[in-house]
């Protein structure tokens, strides 16, 4: 029975290890810089430290532009210098190019403070990166984790294989759950566990990444078929308020060109009433010249005046008329008093 129960152990011993041995080892790799390229706090810190490096270079380029001052003056001023004063003169020249050589080598030679703060700013993204990494190798049974970016040769390695962009959400995780209450951080573990799981299946990463495709043209049909609305929509405005205008031009003894984008040939009426044909690859909207608008105006104000003349000459024989007619009812009325009174005397 002993036997018996020692050989079922080492028959699941041996099972194991050459289970083990055919399985391969799985093997996974990280782009350190594409990682750092997308974390915030370190792309903040990149663009400060670019500033304090451009202002540096801007010193560096002070000192030079002073030294070749102090060149120049030496050369055109040596036939009248003493010997004495030329050496005076080259020893400051020689002291500012040595002090200019040591404040670019402190600023940016291999220990200066460009290295120094640079890896100070990379080493706790770094360190954040590392626990990531190593917790993503235990969660998922990863025997090697390369970075791409590093000086080992990868003459080749299968994007499936990549888990930069896990890291990247681990450590994008680690800052928003300090923010987060308690169901914000269910929501988000729920939504965590769903990009694991595609992570871990190829398959239904292709179905979403499929889904995510058909949303996009989606959202892009619906953005496109809005612009084209919102386009209808200006050009309609526009030829309302062209329409408008051109009314408003005529009620007020104006005319608006018309805007035109092509070449064509216009009749325009001066203001002699003399007919020009003009070619133009672009018309404005304009209003017809002040001399023109003058003259129209002049011309209204005259047969203005014309009518109220016409209206007083006729109010006037109106009047005259009515006078006539007056004086002759008064004659009438007095030739038939005066027959009616020589009847009587009759």
């Amino acid at each position: 029975m002993r036997k018996r129960f020692l050989f079922i152990i080492l028959t699941i011993i041996s099972t194991n290890t050459i289970n083990a041995q055919t399985r391969g080892n799985k093997v996974g790799y990280i782009d350190m810089e594409y990682i750092l390229e997308n974390v915030p706090n370190y792309i903040e810190a990149k663009a400060q430290l670019e500033q304090k490096a451009q202002k540096w270079k801007q010193e560096i380029e002070a000192k030079k532009l002073e030294i070749n001052k102090l060149n120049d003056a030496l050369k055109a001023e040596k036939p009248l210098l003493t010997a004495e004063l030329i050496e005076e003169r080259e020893s400051e020249i020689a002291f500012l190019e040595t002090e200019k050589l040591d404040y670019q080598q402190k600023r940016f030679g291999p220990s200066g403070d460009l290295i120094l703060q640079k890896e100070g700013l990379v080493k706790p993204i770094q360190d954040q990166i590392f626990t990531a990494v190593q917790d993503i190798a235990e969660a998922k049974k990863y025997d090697f984790i390369f970075d791409k970016s590093s000086h080992l040769t990868i003459l080749f390695a299968a994007k499936r294989f990549d888990i930069s962009d896990q890291v990247i959400r681990i450590l994008n995780r680690t800052e928003k759950r300090e923010q987060l209450t308690k169901k914000q951080l269910k929501e988000e573990e729920d939504k965590e566990n769903k990009e694991d799981a595609i992570d871990e299946n190829p398959v239904l990463a292709e179905r979403e990444k499929a889904l995510q495709d058909k949303k996009t043209a989606r959202e892009k049909l619906i953005a496109d078929k809005k612009q084209a609305q919102e386009e209808t929509k200006r050009k309609y405005e526009e030829k309302r308020k062209q329409l408008l205008a051109e009314r408003e031009a005529k009620k007020n003894g104006t005319v608006v060109a018309t805007s035109k984008t092509t070449t064509e040939t216009k009749t325009v009426v001066d203001p002699k009433n003399e007919p020009q044909t003009t070619t133009e690859a672009t018309k404005t909207t304009e209003v017809l010249k002040p001399n023109l608008q003058e003259e129209r105006k002049k011309a209204l104000e005259e047969k203005r005046k014309k009518i109220l003349e016409e209206r007083e000459a006729t109010k006037k024989a109106l009047e005259e008329k009515r006078l006539k007619e007056l004086e002759e009812k008064e004659a009438l009325k007095k030739a038939n008093e005066e027959k009616l009174k020589e009847n009587n005397n009759k």
